[in-house]
């Protein structure tokens, strides 16, 4: 497979900063010197090579496609221009230096609204070049003007960073996963979640939305499914989704074991498990995030008794975040390679705050 590859120099007294704060990158899955000022980081995303001459540094990213290119470079800005005390400038050279629209961003019009169930509203959007969010990811960020106003989209600098729209053209950001993708017929499904007595952005579009209204979508990202034998999978309403693309993704003869909470039977969702189980908690009326189901059923889960390659996914409120990671981490001894625990929500935070706090 061909690789691209896209190269920057800092010079001066930056340059020494730069790469001290490269070299303890803790997003970097490893770093491997080389001699002297030469490194290797490895990343999700692919591999950069740092060299220090002369009081400068030369950097060189290197991935497997456009993507995963932008998403290297976009992190290494990220981590040098806007960080303190390195007063780096970067202006890069090679493949996608020119790209203005960034590679990763995909404008959506919706095609039709359903509602599935009481609480959950499945809008299809139409786009084009969908091929790559097919792979590389559950999740996506997608972004909504305000209503009535005709968007702006972000757009990429010459250090790689995404520009952002401000003031009255500024978007909500709401990160989702793609429940269903077609990509010959241009088409992807998306759950939205609908919460009563709060007025969330996304939900409120999503509830209102009418073919040919417009948002943006930049992704994918979030981690692909894990390749184990045997998974465990726990999460509430906005999980759905996710849980539906990991089922359908797995490899033939994995067992997967699922348990969801949702409010009641009427929010119950065909599922598809090959291998094992789904069985669902139901609310009950009680307010979601309160009422630590998720975390009550995995407490009495003899973790003894369990596969020695099991694999625990999870995607629910913040609290219950807290609870099913204690219990994996604490009780159980789950190795973190075995475990993929996710905060999608937090009861009174907006947006992606709980993600971003449990970091």
């Amino acid at each position: 497979m061909s690789s691209l590859e896209a190269c920057a120099v800092i010079e001066g007294d930056a340059a020494s900063a730069a790469i001290e704060r490269l070299l303890n990158d803790d997003e970097a899955e490893s770093v491997v010197r080389t001699g002297g000022d030469h490194a290797v980081l490895h990343s999700p995303y692919g591999m950069v090579t740092l060299a220090l001459e002369a009081e400068r540094l030369l950097i060189k990213a290197t991935a497997s496609d456009e993507t995963n290119l932008a998403y290297l470079k976009m992190g290494l800005a990220g981590r040098l221009v806007s960080a303190p005390g390195t007063g780096a400038v970067l202006r890069w050279t090679g493949n996608g230096s020119g790209d203005v629209v960034p590679v990763f961003f995909r404008e959506l019009r919706v095609i039709s609204s359903v509602r599935v169930g009481p609480h959950i509203q499945r809008l299809r959007f139409a786009s084009e070049r969908l091929e790559r969010f097919a792979t590389g990811g559950l999740h996506v960020r997608l972004l909504i003007p305000r209503e009535g106003r005709k968007p702006v989209w972000p757009w990429v600098g010459e250090d790689g960073l995404l520009v952002w729209p401000r003031g009255e053209d500024a978007l909500t950001v709401r990160v989702y996963t793609i429940r269903a993708i077609d990509v010959e017929a241009g088409w992807v499904e998306v759950d939205f979640v609908l919460h009563p007595g709060f007025d969330t952005p996304a939900a409120r579009f999503a509830e209102h939305a009418r073919p040919g209204d417009v948002i943006g979508m930049i992704g994918p990202g979030g981690g692909d499914v894990p390749e184990t034998a045997n998974m465990l999978l726990l999460g509430d309403d906005t999980a759905v989704p996710a849980i539906a693309r990991i089922l359908k993704e797995l490899r033939p003869g994995t067992r997967a074991d699922v348990v969801i909470e949702v409010d009641g039977p009427e929010d119950v969702q065909p599922l598809a498990v090959a291998e094992g189980s789904v069985r669902w908690l139901f609310r009950d009326g009680r307010a979601p995030g309160t009422t630590g189901l998720l975390s009550g059923h995995l407490g009495h889960i003899d973790a003894a008794a369990l596969p020695d390659d099991i694999f625990v996914w999870a995607g629910c409120e913040f609290s219950d975040f807290r609870e099913i990671r204690q219990i994996l981490r604490k009780r159980w001894g789950l190795p973190r390679e075995r475990q993929l625990v996710v905060p999608y929500w937090r009861r009174g935070s907006a947006g992606d705050e709980a993600r971003h706090e449990a970091a």
